[in-house]
């Protein structure tokens, strides 16, 4: 397992941007495919976006595509999340996590997770 931490929540108008970063521990990160799953009050956690071990393949939920990039810095043992057009409906609590093997967009699959960094957009 990975311990990971993530960073760069925040409050942000409707239309603004955010990134949020995971920097995870472990010299095998690079081996691990990631993605980034948000849970908003009163709702079950929900698939965002998910990136292979290598960057080369990612994933993303409808509601996000074309608004969201998911990148990652193997050198840097980082996964970054690139929120743009943000709308309200997209404040939650923000997870990272990671897994061995090919990457999924189910939580179940996932094996590491992060604490959690809240974003909150205001109308």
């Amino acid at each position: 397992q990975v311990q990971l931490i993530e960073s760069g929540g925040g409050l942000v108008q409707a239309g603004g941007s955010l990134r949020l970063s995971c920097a995870a521990s472990g010299r095998t990160f690079g081996s691990y495919a990631a993605g980034w799953f948000r849970q908003a009050i009163g709702t079950e956690r929900e698939f965002v976006a998910a990136i292979s071990w290598s960057g080369g393949s990612t994933s993303y939920a409808d509601s996000v595509k074309g608004r969201f990039t998911i990148s990652r810095d193997n050198a840097k043992n980082t996964v970054y999340l690139q929120m743009n057009s943000l709308k309200p409906e997209d404040t939650a609590v923000y997870y990272c996590a990671a897994k061995r093997g090919y990457y999924s967009n189910s939580e179940r699959d996932f094996g590491s997770w992060g604490q959690g960094t809240q974003v909150t957009v205001s109308s």
